[in-house]
């Protein structure tokens, strides 16, 4: 009992440190968007999202040690085996040496090639190759500083890692404005972006070392751990290779068969939907270590739970994200960039609701690779990675940005719709129709009210400034706590409402079960 009770106090510790994360990170990334876009202008802003698009594939080498080292240092403290974790993170930090320099050279390689094959206007060549090489210096130094931000993400310490992201995303974004107010343009801002992402590296290094201090040598670097790490890491470098396919393929494509300032009316829509999703990605990331701890201990009824419990949390968070934005999103951009943009909505509609059914199943994939059972998984997002890129480039001539917009939309959906239900419920063993009616049946009945307040409130009374869209958004805020809050008082009955009342509310028909086992 007095394990179930601190693993419930560090579940709500780790959600809301996450909460907090995001709303940190949300507020500050909506506000400072526009102001860098407006003060940059369209084209230079486009050029700063292709950049650090190019350079985020380089993360493609880490192939899945990441991953393996979140999940073995989760393995390993349950275990007390502190010097096999040693061999592992020694390992790592050997192999993340030597591909910190191999992106060094490929970087400096590619820098001569970037306005070769992008249409980068000639005034801002110079600025892109310079941005382009930094980048890539940035992520040669957080390749091996990234160990230590793993080792956290094992021991759970989200809170640690949330605390410090606030601390961090407040500094750039001071720094930002600053540089921005003086004239600066778009070098500054990439250096103060690559800095500061370094500096919170360097951070999550001092903090891991307090947490689980680990004596890193070279003789504990072994061929056997390394194996051992791809074996598990290569599946989810598919998945993080198919993450990049999906995800950050569109400003590439659009920048080398339209043009660079095309990107800057594509990502206000998908940035847009980017928003929606930091919520549930800050969530269900602690269900990987926890996957892990629950497999290692052979506890397959707590990782059914787990996984009922955590997507049915995704989807209360995101599916009311997700009809907002369908409702309010044409007012939220003219207020948030200007009219200019408008044509941006089509984008986010396209995104929006496979991008949201998708996320309502992040705990799925969590489960998935906390348990090392993410082969199908893995093939099954380079498929339609593949499929995306493809029908991209075939869309991106006839239809421009929508093409593109639809060339992610359409394969996200079969994925979200088709392949995640059936596979995560034949694995863990659940009905589909359980799975379905669980997970999804009350977030879907409390957004009908919701999208009827919006909708009514849209009409009555359309808003175009901050202030009213603020005021549309407290609104359609409180009927759907209210619905929230009236299934938490019917739950606890007489009762006060209470910890174990919100657990049912997230694990219907499960706590009867438990108690009778």
């Amino acid at each position: 009992m007095r394990a179930n009770v601190n693993l419930k106090a560090q579940a709500v510790k780790n959600v809301s440190s996450s909460w907090l994360g995001l709303a940190v990170h949300a507020v500050v990334g909506f506000f400072l968007s526009p102001f860098i876009l407006h003060r940059l202008g369209d084209e230079a802003f486009s050029i700063w999202i292709l950049v650090f698009a190019l350079t985020g594939h380089l993360s493609l080498l880490d192939m899945g040690v990441r991953s393996s080292i979140v999940k073995l240092t989760a393995q390993c403290v349950a275990t007390n085996d502190r010097e096999e974790l040693s061999r592992y993170l020694s390992t790592s930090l050997a192999f993340y040496a030597v591909i910190a320099l191999i992106i060094l050279t490929a970087t400096a390689a590619g820098s001569v090639y970037v306005t070769v094959l992008f249409r980068i206007p000639a005034a801002l060549a110079r600025s892109a190759r310079l941005l382009f090489m930094l980048s890539g210096i940035s992520v040669a130094v957080t390749f091996p500083l990234g160990v230590f931000a793993g080792v956290l993400e094992g021991l759970q310490k989200f809170s640690w890692l949330q605390i410090s992201g606030i601390a961090i995303t407040l500094l750039r974004a001071i720094l930002i404005v600053i540089a921005l107010q003086h004239r600066g343009g778009l070098m500054a801002v990439g250096v103060i972006t690559i800095a500061v992402s370094i500096l919170s590296y360097l951070l999550f290094a001092g903090l891991a070392s307090r947490a689980l201090p680990v004596r890193f040598s070279i003789h504990n670097v072994q061929g056997a751990a390394f194996r051992n790490m791809i074996g598990y890491g290569a599946l989810a470098f598919a998945i993080l290779a198919a993450e990049k396919l999906r995800f950050q393929s569109d400003a590439m494509v659009i920048g080398a068969f339209l043009s660079s300032t095309a990107i800057a009316s594509f990502s206000i829509g998908s940035r847009l939907v980017e928003f929606s999703s930091y919520a549930v990605r800050s969530m269900s990331q602690i269900f990987t270590p926890m996957s892990s701890q629950f497999d290692a201990a052979r506890d397959f009824r707590r990782l059914q739970r787990t996984f009922l419990a955590g997507n049915r949390a995704c989807a209360l968070i995101t599916f009311p994200l997700c009809v907002t934005l369908i409702v309010l999103g044409k007012r939220i951009i003219e207020a948030w960039v200007g009219a200019k943009y408008l044509s941006s909505y089509s984008v986010l509609l396209l995104l929006i609701v496979p991008r949201s059914l998708y996320l309502a199943q992040s705990t799925s994939i969590r489960v998935l690779l906390g348990m090392g059972r993410h082969r199908v998984l893995a093939s099954a997002l380079l498929l339609e990675g593949g499929l995306n890129l493809m029908l991209s480039l075939i869309l991106v001539r006839p239809y421009g940005i929508l093409g593109v917009a639809l060339g992610t939309a359409l394969p996200l959906a079969c994925t979200s719709l088709l392949f995640l239900p059936r596979h995560l419920c034949r694995t863990l063993d659940v009905p589909l129709a359980t799975f379905l009616k669980r997970a999804y049946g009350l977030p879907l009945s409390l957004c009908a009210p919701l999208v009827c307040a919006l909708w009514l409130l849209d009409r009555e009374h359309p808003a175009h400034t901050y202030q009213g869209i603020v005021l549309q958004l407290a609104c359609g805020g409180i009927v759907y706590v209210a619905g929230l809050a009236c299934v938490l008082v019917k739950g606890a009955g007489p009762r006060l409402i209470s910890w174990q009342t919100f657990s049912q509310l997230l694990e219907p028909g499960m706590g009867s079960t438990e108690r009778n086992g």
